[in-house]
């Protein structure tokens, strides 16, 4: 069975309009895109899509209530959801360390969570 899908290329900035043909599930054919990025990420946009998991978690007893956190790399689009359902209800103690390993293995993907911003204490002595 011959399947078409329009995309439109996030590699580089050009956002190229791309044909991609597939067949029985595999990419025979990618029309449009200027250069092999574009191949590359149709390829794998319509065999295995994924994406970073951008979000944010509470934080007490910190100079900011919340801090921002992101999976370290991209993870399948159909584990997006569990990584959610694993951020909630997460508190973390101040201080927050930028780069701080917040969850492992998240969602069973082998991606780590991580801060992506640094929260210090609060001096309440002060």
């Amino acid at each position: 069975m011959r399947e078409f899908r329009n995309l439109i290329c996030i590699g580089c900035p050009i956002g190229c309009d791309m044909e991609v043909t597939l067949e029985e599930g595999k990419v025979s054919e990618v029309k449009g895109n200027t250069c092999v990025r574009g191949k590359n990420y149709a390829e794998k946009e319509c065999t295995n899509p994924t994406r970073i998991v951008t979000s944010s978690v509470r934080v007490q007893g910190g100079e900011i209530d919340s801090v921002s956190v992101k999976t370290q790399s991209d993870i399948p689009k159909n584990k997006i959801m569990k990584c959610i359902e694993e951020l909630k209800g997460i508190t973390l103690n101040a201080p927050v360390k930028a780069g701080e390993i917040i969850i492992r293995n998240v969602a069973d993907t082998g991606v780590s969570i991580i801060s992506t911003k640094t929260v210090a204490k609060t001096n309440e002595d002060m």
